[in-house]
């Protein structure tokens, strides 16, 4: 996409869909005479410069005309408009906001005559683009933008406003200075050798290699809890048939999600409910039963389980004691999960007769599985279950909000390039290779992280990015 960062761009702010409010947003150098062309202070319909003569941020009351016919003018609705003038706006550039009724049809006919008036119609993510462009902000801070408004959970709210409040770009500045002054130190006895610098200043460059090794591993590490605080972890409960585990989603859930009847196979196709573990949004799937079975719609469900199962951050398998088969549904459970990622779960728990099935399925699945005895209808036993699965996931491991936190794939990726360069750094040090090597790596490793706030980074990433935002922002 070819960008005019001349123009006036507009769209329209706000979901579509009825309410009370919408806002359409106008940025670009003519913003405010594009504004004059649409709005009258008068309910009468009177062209006089409105927008241009009111005073920067502030906002007042007006009327939206389609001034097509000027003897005639068109009353479209009743506005609130915020005037922002450049550079203290989102985009850095001239900014209107006409804040008017949320019906369809009115936002339509605003955006409409706002392009007729001059705008062009903004592209997904331009008006970030040009706050990044306009110096505003880090590339880094524009993508935590999206993921703001995609939070779904106050941790993934935390994560991504301490992104964009510029957190994560500081530090990345940060050890970009020090590895600067690092390859300054090189720089010194490269272009100075009859002073005999090498070791000296060697020594310093080391000294700040390993200093910017020791954060860039520590930030590396809070990727995994800052993806889960982000996309959430995708819970499946599997395992035979009237196991018990609709009564298990519905007992996690707190509501009556799945059909529960004592015939099995009841649960014929995966059931998909949303839930809150500690903060962290987790996608919980009840599925089929699996079983040999020649019925056409069972096969569908047990093929879509094992699929799910697959997908699954966290797999709990729940057998009945009193119908577990030995050997044959061991070789079954085995086959199809992952001990990394699975507990096995001995339902009935609120039932004691059954302690020596219990030890048999226990022993079978234990030590290579994290096997629990729970109770499904009652809930007995799935505090435990929840603190394992947090221990196990790292759920409240980073403190969200007050320091950096990595929740994009893209950063992580960057960030781990960085550090293997500056192991390479290290290690031609170590090693007494000439200090020329040592810097080469520094450089290549202060380009990779350069690529996260967007100082060195390529224009197809940055529309990548930007394609991801909806229109509007």
């Amino acid at each position: 996409m070819i960008f005019n960062d001349n123009d006036c761009i507009a769209a329209i702010s706000t979901p579509a869909g009825t309410g009370g409010i919408a806002i359409i947003r106008l940025s670009g150098q003519d913003a405010f005479t594009i504004a004059d062309k649409m709005i009258s202070r008068s309910k009468k319909g009177v062209l006089s410069a409105f927008v241009s003569k009111m005073g920067d941020h502030t906002i007042e009351h007006g009327y939206v005309f389609d001034f097509s016919a000027p003897s005639a003018p068109e009353l479209i609705d009743e506005c609130l408009v915020s005037k922002m003038e450049a550079p203290r706006t989102y985009t850095t550039e001239n900014v209107v906001e006409i804040n008017s009724h949320a019906g369809l049809a009115v936002v339509t006919r605003i955006l409409d005559l706002a392009l007729r008036c001059g705008a062009r119609a903004a592209e997904p993510g331009e008006f970030t683009r040009r706050a990044f462009f306009g110096g505003r902000i880090d590339l880094s801070s524009a993508e935590a933008v999206i993921d703001v408004i995609n939070a779904k959970t106050e941790d993934s709210r935390k994560a991504a406003v301490s992104a964009l409040s510029g957190t994560l770009g500081s530090e990345i500045n940060a050890l970009c200075a020090l590895l600067s002054e690092a390859i300054a130190d090189i720089d010194v006895s490269i272009d100075y050798p009859e002073y005999e610098f090498d070791a000296e200043m060697g020594a310093i460059a080391a000294d700040r290699i390993n200093t910017v090794l020791g954060r860039l591993k520590t930030l590396s590490d809070t990727y995994y809890a800052g993806r889960i605080a982000k996309e959430g972890l995708k819970m499946v409960i599997a395992g035979p048939p009237n196991a018990g585990k609709s009564t298990l989603m519905n007992k996690l859930c707190g509501v009556d999600r799945s059909i529960v009847t004592d015939i099995p196979g009841t649960t014929r196709d995966t059931i998909e409910e949303f839930l809150q573990l500690d903060g962290i949004p987790v996608w919980i799937t009840d599925t089929a039963g699996i079983h040999e079975t020649e019925d056409t719609v069972e096969k569908i469900g047990i093929s879509r389980t094992i699929s799910a199962l697959s997908d699954a951050n966290i797999v709990l398998y729940l057998v009945d004691p009193d119908s577990f088969g030995g050997e044959e549904d061991v070789s079954q459970a085995k086959s199809l999960l992952d001990p990394v990622n699975s507990f096995l779960l001995i339902n009935k728990a609120d039932l004691p007769r059954n302690d020596n099935r219990r030890e048999e399925i226990f022993n079978a699945f234990s030590p290579d599985f994290n096997v629990m005895n729970v109770s499904a209808k009652t809930g007995l036993g799935l505090d435990n279950l929840l603190s394992s699965i947090k221990e196990a996931f790292r759920i409240g491991a980073v403190d969200f909000g007050y320091s950096p936190v990595l929740t994009s794939s893209r950063h992580k990726q960057l960030i781990d390039q960085a550090i293997s360069l500056l192991e390479e750094a290290a290690g031609c040090y170590s090693n007494k290779m000439p200090l020329d090597f040592v810097s080469y790596d520094i450089r290549q490793a202060s380009g990779k992280l350069c690529e996260i706030t967007g100082k060195n980074v390529t224009e197809e990433i940055i529309n990548s990015i930007f394609d991801r935002f909806c229109v509007g922002k």
